[in-house]
């Protein structure tokens, strides 16, 4: 094998664990995000509960700045649950559910647990959803505008460490 085999294989191998550590929500990913958004959030004033959920909609961490509302953690989970149960951001879900909405009353089912208002987005590989992020503790546009955030991080690439 020359050089340019060795260094072909290399870089195969290597986009290949890529592929797969971005392929899977861990606990260092899900910390990553909560820590950024955590960042956006203090900056914005708002003292906001985040969870991630993995590809089932179990959470794998929540973290909750100081003062935060203690309904904003089950609604924050709830969140990241429904946006992994129903693969769409609560925001878009909102319009469904309304009145007249083709989804109208979906927030009964599940135990309770779907959310329908702002503040959660699905994460996806590809079409693939590997996870979910829920933020509750400021107003619907605050939540929604940090779990934005959060997907934003993530589309981009930003929070895998190489």
């Amino acid at each position: 094998m020359n050089e340019r085999e060795i260094a072909q294989i290399v870089t195969a191998t290597i986009e290949k664990v890529m592929e797969e550590k971005r392929s899977r929500m861990t606990l260092s990913l899900a910390k990553e995000i909560i820590n950024k958004v955590i960042l956006k959030a203090e900056e914005m004033g708002v003292k906001a509960v985040v969870a991630v959920t993995d590809a089932g909609a179990n959470p794998i961490c929540v973290e909750c700045m100081d003062d935060s509302y203690i309904a904003s953690y089950d609604i924050a989970v709830n969140k990241a649950f429904t946006v992994v149960s129903l693969k769409m951001a609560t925001k878009e879900l909102k319009a469904l559910a309304s009145p007249g909405g083709s989804l109208y009353g979906i927030q009964f089912t599940n135990g309770g647990k779907i959310v329908i208002f702002g503040g959660g987005v699905p994460l996806k590989v590809g079409d693939k959803v590997i996870g979910g992020v829920g933020v509750s503790g400021g107003t619907e546009e605050e939540d929604t505008y940090l779990a934005d955030y959060a997907l934003s991080l993530f589309e981009e690439g930003m929070l895998w460490k190489q």
